[in-house]
C-alpha cells in the first residue's frame, strides 16, 4: 500500500514511500500510444505567462502575445453592451440548458453573423443555409472534422496556421497535406499558389472519397493576411473545378472568419460566392461551411460562442447536416452554452442595441487599424521579411529560429510567441504607445543574431 510520497520532478521515476515508479511505465499501462505522444503546454499561453511574471517583477514588459483585444492601458477589451446585456438575460437563460443544435433564434443569428447581408440574396438564388452552435469557433471547425472526414483522410490546411489546427487534427485521426500560404514562386497573384492548391486538391480527391479544407481568412491568424476578390475568387473557382472533375468526391470548403469583424471585407466570401453563383450552377458535391466565432466580435472569449454555418442548394442536406453535427457535439460536449446564445439574441434584436454593439465594435477596430498602420509603417523601413499584414489580431516574420528571435526579444521585454516558420506579433495586445518600440526590438533582435 502506498502511504507517503516525495516526488522527484526532474526525473521520470517517481518515489512513493519506498516504492519507486517508473512514469514511462505507468503510462505504458495506462494509456494507449496516441495519449503517451501527448507533451508540453500551449506554446501562446507559455509565454503569455513569461510576461505576466516579468511584468509582477517590475519590468517594462510588452506583451505580443495573447489573441485577446486589449485596450492602451492593458485592461481587456470589451464591448459593454455585451457585457451589460448579458447581466440582464433573465434567469432561464442564466440557468437552462439550450436545444442540442442551439436556440432557433440563435442558429438563425449565427448564419446572418457568420454569412453577413448577402444571406438573403444567397438564399433568392435558391441556396439554403443551417447552423448548429458549438463552443466557439474550435468547436465549429472539430464538427467539420468530425463529419466530413473519416479517421485517416487528410485534411488540406495551408502552410502558415493557427496552432491548434493541427491538435484538432490529430484527435480526430487526420493526417494533414499543405498548401503555401503564399506563392513559392511565380504566380499571377500574390497571395495564392494556385498551382499548388490545385495540384493538393487533385492528390487528395483522387486518393480518398471526401475532401475538406480549412481557409482562415481573411484577417488569418498568426498573419493577418486577407485575400482580396480576386485571390477569393481565384480560391473558390479551384474548389469548384474539383467538385466539377470528380462529381463522386465530396468536396467542402470550411471558411474561418473569426477575425473577419475586424477586416476591410468581413463579408468577402459571401460577395464572391454570390457573384460566382448568380450566373453559375453551384456542384452539388461542393459544400461551402463558416465558422463563426463571437469570442472576438462580441468579447467573449471564455463564453465559449460559436456555430458552424452551412451552404448548399439543398434544405434537406444541411438540415441533415445539423442533425449529424447536433448528435457529434452530445457526444463530445454535450451542448454550447445557452447564456451567450441569449445574449446575442437580445442585442441583434433590438436596433438600439444592435447599433450600439456596432459603434463600440467599429472603435476597437479603429484601434488595431491604428496599431497594424504604425507598426507596418516601422517595419517597412527596415530589412526584416514581415508577411503581408492586413487586417486582423497579428502579424507574422518567417524566419528559420523563431524561438531565438523571441528570447532576445524577450531581453529587452517584449514577449511574442514563436511558431513554426517564425514569429508571431500579437498587435491586439501591444498597447498603441508601444508599437513603434516593439517593432525596433523586433529589428534590433533580428540585426543582432544576424551579426
Amino acid at each position: 500500500m502506498i502511504t507517503a510520497s516525495t516526488l522527484d520532478c526532474s526525473a521520470a521515476t517517481f518515489v512513493v514511500g519506498v516504492i519507486a515508479v517508473d512514469l514511462g511505465h505507468l503510462e505504458n499501462t495506462f494509456l494507449p500510444p496516441e495519449s503517451r505522444v501527448k507533451t508540453g503546454s500551449d506554446v501562446i499561453f507559455s509565454w503569455y505567462g513569461r510576461y505576466q511574471q516579468a511584468k509582477a517583477l517590475g519590468e517594462p514588459a510588452i506583451n505580443g502575445t495573447v489573441g485577446s483585444l486589449l485596450e492602451d492601458d492593458g485592461s481587456l477589451a470589451v464591448n459593454k453592451v455585451v457585457m451589460d446585456t448579458i447581466r440582464n438575460q433573465p434567469d432561464v437563460d442564466l440557468s437552462a440548458y439550450a436545444p442540442l443544435p442551439g436556440l432557433p433564434d440563435f442558429k438563425k443569428l449565427a448564419a446572418e453573423l457568420a454569412v453577413g447581408p448577402r444571406l438573403a440574396s444567397l438564399r433568392d438564388i435558391g441556396i439554403h443555409s443551417n447552423a448548429v452552435a458549438t463552443p466557439g469557433g474550435t468547436g465549429a471547425l472539430y464538427l467539420s472534422a468530425r463529419s466530413m472526414l473519416a479517421v485517416g483522410d487528410t485534411i488540406l490546411l495551408r502552410s502558415r496556421r493557427w496552432s491548434p489546427y493541427d491538435t484538432l487534427a490529430k484527435e480526430c485521426g487526420l493526417p494533414i497535406a499543405e498548401w503555401p500560404i503564399l506563392p513559392v514562386g511565380d504566380s499571377d497573384h500574390p497571395k495564392v499558389d494556385l498551382y499548388a492548391l490545385e495540384e493538393k486538391l487533385e492528390e487528395i480527391a483522387t486518393s480518398q472519397k471526401r475532401l475538406l479544407a480549412w481557409i482562415n481568412d481573411p484577417a488569418h491568424n498568426p498573419t493577418g493576411i486577407s485575400l482580396d476578390a480576386e485571390g477569393r475568387e481565384l480560391v473558390l473557382d479551384a474548389f469548384i473545378n474539383c467538385a466539377t472533375k470528380y462529381p463522386d468526391k465530396g468536396v467542402t470548403l470550411f471558411l474561418d472568419t473569426a477575425y473577419a469583424i475586424y477586416a476591410d471585407e468581413p463579408y468577402g466570401w459571401s460577395e464572391t460566392i454570390h457573384k460566382k453563383f448568380s450566373w453559375a450552377d453551384w456542384p452539388e458535391n461542393l459544400l461551402i461551411c463558416w465558422g463563426f466565432s463571437a469570442s472576438k466580435s462580441h468579447t467573449i472569449y471564455g463564453m465559449r460562442c460559436g456555430a458552424i454555418v452551412f451552404l448548399h442548394p439543398s434544405e434537406d442536406y444541411v438540415a441533415r447536416l445539423g442533425e449529424i453535427c447536433a448528435v457529434t457535439g452530445r457526444g463530445t460536449w454535450s451542448l454550447a452554452p445557452r447564456l451567450p446564445q441569449s445574449t446575442l439574441i437580445t442585442i441583434h434584436s433590438d436596433e438600439d442595441l444592435a447599433i450600439s454593439w456596432g459603434l463600440e465594435r467599429s472603435r476597437l477596430k479603429e484601434i488595431l487599424t491604428a496599431r497594424r498602420e504604425m507598426f507596418n509603417e516601422r517595419m517597412a523601413l527596415s530589412e526584416l521579411p514581415l508577411m503581408p499584414s492586413d487586417d486582423g489580431y497579428f502579424a507574422f516574420i518567417p524566419c528559420d529560429d523563431p524561438l531565438s528571435i523571441a528570447e532576445k526579444a524577450a531581453e529587452s521585454h517584449l514577449y511574442v510567441v514563436p511558431l513554426k516558420g517564425g514569429v508571431r506579433i500579437g498587435l491586439c495586445s501591444i498597447g498603441s504607445s508601444d508599437v513603434v518600440r516593439a517593432a525596433e526590438i523586433l529589428i534590433e533582435s533580428w540585426h543582432t543574431l544576424a551579426e
